[in-house]
């Protein structure tokens, strides 16, 4: 399958030097797709617990575009200034406004909703835009920061 067999989603990612990754997926791709994310992501300067968090959340919203949003997809992965965003899009019949503005805890007893609560949880932002045509999630995170380490002077 080629981007030529997707429509182009309704939120478009850069097309410069700063793109990371773009791919398109089905169901067997999800495990492969989630390891390039985290390395593209490691390249770009996310580290430790904000990288952990920020391909979890990737995961989850490539495992809904295959499971909820006509079974594929296409991720998109660029750097910003500070941070790095990715946005899944899918062919899904969309979600209704309720969900789109529902930002609250799904109740314990709940089956599902978990995953897109999570991404936004462990995320710095998540923008999410959905029709008949699909659905186009988009998340970031802020780049690690390390300090320089301190230089002792020696007199």
């Amino acid at each position: 399958m080629t981007d030529a067999d997707f429509p182009l989603p309704p939120i478009v990612a850069p097309s410069d030097a700063r793109l990371l990754l773009v791919e398109t997926f089905e169901r067997p791709q999800v495990t492969q797709l989630r390891h390039m994310v985290a390395a593209a992501a490691t390249t770009a300067g996310v580290t430790g617990q904000r990288l952990e968090d920020f391909v979890l959340a990737v995961n989850e919203l490539i495992t809904n575009a295959v499971r909820h949003g006509g079974g594929q997809g296409w991720l998109r992965l660029w750097r910003e200034a500070d941070s790095v965003v990715c946005e899944v899009s899918d062919t899904g019949h969309g979600m209704g406004v309720e969900r789109l503005t529902n930002r609250e805890r799904p109740a314990a007893n709940t089956a599902g909703g978990w995953g897109l609560w999570l991404a936004g949880q462990v995320t710095d932002s998540m923008v999410m835009e959905s029709g008949p045509a699909g659905t186009t999630v988009r998340i970031s995170t802020a780049i690690t920061r390390t300090e320089p380490a301190a230089v002792e002077r020696v007199e």
